[in-house]
């Protein structure tokens, strides 16, 4: 019986396969079709949105963003930010 041992040498799997698409064509994905929507801090909306002046501290706001990052809207509630999203006929894509 003629018996052959081989040795793998390990390799990882992004080695191997190659992206689909870039980090920039991933962002680029749904752009003017489709946005997201995020809650923040008035602290990390006052980040965000350096030009608000009076926004009161210790709140929670709602943020709509275009697919690749770019915000769109500050709202105080999360209907007002859907709302804003179906004007201008944006799908909105759920966040993990």
């Amino acid at each position: 019986m003629n018996t052959k041992t081989t040795t793998a040498k390990s390799t990882d799997m992004h080695d191997i396969i190659a992206p689909v698409m870039s980090e920039l064509e991933l962002a680029r994905l749904g752009g003017g079709e489709v946005a997201y929507i995020k809650t923040l801090t008035s602290a990390e909306a006052l980040e965000m949105f350096p030009q608000i002046e009076g926004l009161p501290k210790g709140i929670a706001l709602f943020s709509l963003h275009a697919a690749d990052g770019t915000p769109i809207a500050l709202t105080d509630t999360l209907q007002a930010a859907i709302g804003h999203a179906e004007e201008d006929e944006l799908s909105i894509a759920p966040l993990h």
